[in-house]
């Protein structure tokens, strides 16, 4: 992509975020430009999430943020930020849209993981009540039954700061979002009421990218995830086959879940977490076994574990 080419679509992706997150947009992006190799890009309007997940698990780089997912990695692989952190999963709604085609296609590696708890605040300009909630689609899903209990209408936004600041620049007292209570703050919403997420325990999984893999030094005595995608062939017992190796050289994989390619509904491929590392002769006997009856196997990072598995 030519330099005229990418400043033309960073100009469209900044007009994207909502006039109250403007001004706060390009401060945070003036301070990533200025050292891009201490960059974190994170897909959200400022107070979102993900801005949080940023400052939380990487405090020494500053926080770049994307207007979607495919811009905070097209950050990373042009040079704006030396890394991204995505949500891929959560505990209550599932794993986040479109990421598990993003992640593989983005050509970038995972190098870690963050778990954030989840709590999302009732925000508006007026008090009540209310006929619709804007949000991002995984918050909405997230506090459903209270939603549907009080009557509000939810709406889908981009993100949930962003969510905020729309409502704020909308300026309809009739209307909310639901989003971290430090997107109250950003946007001059006042919070109707904290916690409102259907579950107690509410948790999202991130990922830690960046263009380089670790090194398998740099995780040298930690508990290490890798994570990894492969499509099967289109036979009997295919998946079964697959995924002989791992049982059989008694490797734990505590995450496998299918997605379509194309048309055909045929074609279907994994996405897979094993606790191990290639290198781990255990590991690289499972992998060898699982990508002979695949089509393809490809590793997307191997990693420490920010928390215990098994």
């Amino acid at each position: 992509m030519s330099a005229l080419a990418q400043a033309s679509r960073r100009l469209i992706m900044t007009r994207s975020f909502p006039g109250p997150a403007l001004a706060i947009v390009e401060s945070m992006r003036s301070r990533a430009a200025a050292d891009p190799a201490h960059a974190i890009a994170f897909q959200g309007s400022p107070g979102a999430n993900s801005h949080r997940a940023a400052t939380e698990a990487r405090p020494d780089l500053a926080p770049l943020p994307c207007f979607s997912f495919e811009d905070a990695l097209e950050a990373v692989k042009d040079g704006r930020a030396a890394q991204a952190i995505i949500p891929i999963e959560n505990s209550q709604h599932g794993r986040v849209a479109d990421i598990h085609f993003l992640l593989p296609e983005s050509g970038l590696n995972i190098i870690g993981e963050y778990f954030m708890p989840i709590h999302h605040a009732l925000m508006a300009l007026g008090s009540g009540p209310f006929e619709a909630a804007y949000s991002h689609p995984q918050a909405l899903g997230q506090s459903r039954h209270y939603l549907r209990a009080r009557g509000i209408v939810p709406l889908s936004h981009a993100d949930t700061a962003g969510a905020a600041a729309y409502v704020a620049e909308r300026g309809d007292p009739s209307v909310a979002a639901i989003a971290p209570a430090l997107a109250a703050e950003l946007y001059g919403l006042t919070i109707i009421e904290h916690n409102v997420e259907d579950s107690a325990d509410n948790m999202t999984r991130f990922v830690i990218l960046a263009k380089d893999a670790l090194a398998p030094d740099a995780l040298a005595g930690q508990a290490v995830m890798t994570t990894f995608i492969f499509e099967v062939k289109n036979i009997p017992a295919a998946l079964y086959k697959a995924l002989g190796g791992f049982a059989t050289n008694g490797v734990n994989m505590t995450k496998l879940e299918s997605y379509q390619q194309g048309t055909s509904f045929a074609a279907t491929t994994f996405y897979a977490d094993i606790i191990g590392a290639p290198g781990d002769p255990s590991v690289d006997r499972a992998l060898e076994e699982c990508a002979f009856h695949s089509k393809e196997l490809r590793l997307l990072g191997s990693y420490a574990q920010a928390r215990p598995r098994g």
